[in-house]
């Protein structure tokens, strides 16, 4: 077994000398780290963005939809009583936007604003116009296949539907949004 050699006067010296400023603290206590800052979901607010820009420059693929098509969407987990009442329009709307006679992109603009304004107000249920297409050329419906391209890529909405035909029917749907 070896022993660790003594410190030479001249070590204690110094470390007295080191530590002669050194205060003992009044307190045993703990001081409690500050609290975290919330983490930011940054990459679906990326993922939002992107689906502005895409909906904003047209590139997305657009499958045909016929004026008397019914629209139907709902995510995975969303109960099956929630959709049948959403498909029923049991639901109360909050809240309308008609697209009737806008273009293409102040469509989109419009969409976008309506449900942004729609969550900050709490709003669960809407309702959005958006037609049949029957002034459309060929009589096909424009901005129906792009509103229901645009919903199902923005993560607020839960489901959509085909309203019920005092409501529009073929020619709007109800959103259901997530709760702010």
């Amino acid at each position: 077994m070896s022993k660790e050699p003594r410190p030479t006067p001249s070590e204690v010296a110094l470390f007295r000398d080191a530590m002669s400023k050194v205060r003992r603290l009044k307190s045993d206590r703990i001081v409690p780290d500050r609290p975290k800052r919330a983490p930011i979901p940054e990459q679906r607010l990326r993922d939002e963005c992107e689906v502005i820009r895409e909906m904003a420059q047209g590139l997305y693929d657009s499958a045909e939809i016929e004026t008397g098509d019914e629209l139907l969407f709902v995510r995975p987990g969303i109960q099956h009583s929630l959709t049948r009442k959403l498909r029923r329009g049991q639901l109360s709307i909050e809240g309308e936007l008609d697209l009737h006679g806008q273009t293409v992109a102040e469509a989109k603009e419009s969409l976008v604003d309506f449900l942004s304004q729609a969550r900050d107000r709490g709003w669960r249920c809407v309702r959005i116009v958006h037609g049949k297409g029957m002034r459309s050329q060929g009589r096909m419906p424009v901005l129906k296949g792009k509103v229901n391209h645009w919903l199902q890529q923005l993560d607020a909405v839960l489901a959509f539907s085909s309203t019920r035909p005092v409501d529009g029917g073929t020619g709007a749907v109800y959103v259901l949004l997530k709760r702010s």
